[in-house]
């Protein structure tokens, strides 16, 4: 009878995981359908308040007017002020000769298009926002934060080798997994600090550090152990990045990039791909992160480099000067290194 019993509770323990996960998978598929429909009725709002501006030369008033109207044939519906209805034709404007992005915006959230389109300049970054968002999941704050920290240049301006050491076929979403600076606002750090300081702070928050990193990274250690020929070397963060499916080795330095960091960097990544890495698992990549570095001398030190490493700094606070942002690749190769986020 005991042995019935258990045979019972197993299967009754794998029914119950299924029937969650199908319910889970159901409640998102169906909050997915809803979120489609809202962006829907608010694009043909949008285009039919956009309309009446060309043909009848709407203004202020009327769009008050036919907000107080939805409010009152509505009462328990949000969305509908004068302010929102400006939104929905900001929306639809931004993006109606846009054949690329126009379905796109169906996939994310009201609150997020809003953010993208009220902060982002152009169609290539909102692209790129756009394809973030539905790839990791980002919240509204989150959105924000990457956005004012800028993401996107910072992300474009990567200094790696990894057109000659990965696969073509992760190559883009690599590329896109690495920034040149990173922000680490969140830890309380003094100006002057050690590296045993920095990644035990980093170590206290690892939450928004991982959020930083990209937000699609587990973490797995800290000081994790290598042993080779009975000598010891530790590696001061472990990632692994679970679509890439590859271990990401973090070193972190206080001062500017050294051409010997690429070195040592090669030796861990090295090591791991003999005696960590999995099978079915990618090639392992190389963070250095650095307080400064002179964008030459890395070119240099990478230019030989037969391990997949990037190279990028980390602040406090967002600075990414004037001249960088005038350094941003061709729109042509931007377009074609966004086609690698799904």
């Amino acid at each position: 009878m005991t042995g019935q019993q258990k045979n019972f509770s197993d299967d009754y323990k794998y029914l119950l995981v299924e029937v969650k996960q199908q319910i889970r998978t159901a409640q998102y598929e169906a909050l997915q359908a809803v979120n489609k429909k809202i962006i829907a009725l608010y694009w043909n709002i949008g285009k039919m308040i956009a309309t009446q501006q060309q043909k009848a030369s709407w203004g202020k008033s009327e769009v008050e007017q036919l907000a107080k109207d939805l409010q009152a044939e509505f009462p328990g519906i949000s969305g509908f002020s004068a302010a929102n209805l400006w939104r929905m034709r900001l929306f639809y404007e931004s993006y109606v000769n846009n054949e690329k992005l126009a379905p796109m915006v169906r996939e994310i959230g009201w609150s997020h298009n809003l953010v993208i389109v009220e902060k982002c300049k152009d169609d290539l970054e909102r692209e790129f926002y756009i394809r973030m968002t539905r790839k990791f999941g980002w919240t509204k704050n989150v959105l924000i934060h990457q956005i004012e920290n800028q993401t996107y240049e910072k992300t474009l301006l990567n200094q790696t080798n990894f057109d000659k050491t990965v696969p073509a076929e992760i190559r883009n979403q690599l590329k896109l997994a690495v920034k040149d600076e990173y922000t680490f606002d969140f830890l309380e750090l003094a100006d002057e600090h050690s590296e045993r300081q920095l990644e035990q702070a980093i170590l206290a928050r690892v939450e928004p550090f991982l959020q930083e990193m990209g937000g699609i990274f587990a973490f797995i250690g800290s000081q994790y152990r290598l042993e080779i020929d009975e000598e010891e070397y530790f590696i001061d963060i472990l990632l692994y990045h679970r679509r890439l499916k590859c271990l990401v080795a973090i070193e972190l330095k206080i001062g500017k990039f050294l051409p010997e960091y690429v070195g040592k960097m090669q030796f861990y990544l090295a090591v791991l791909d003999d005696t960590v890495k999995l099978t079915d698992e990618n090639p392992s990549i190389g963070i250095i992160l650095c307080k400064s570095k002179q964008r030459t001398i890395v070119e240099y030190a990478l230019k030989e480099s037969n391990k997949p490493i990037g190279v990028g700094t980390y602040q406090v606070v967002s600075t990414l000067p004037q001249e960088l942002k005038n350094q941003l690749p061709a729109p042509e190769q931007v377009a074609k290194l966004l086609e690698g986020v799904e």
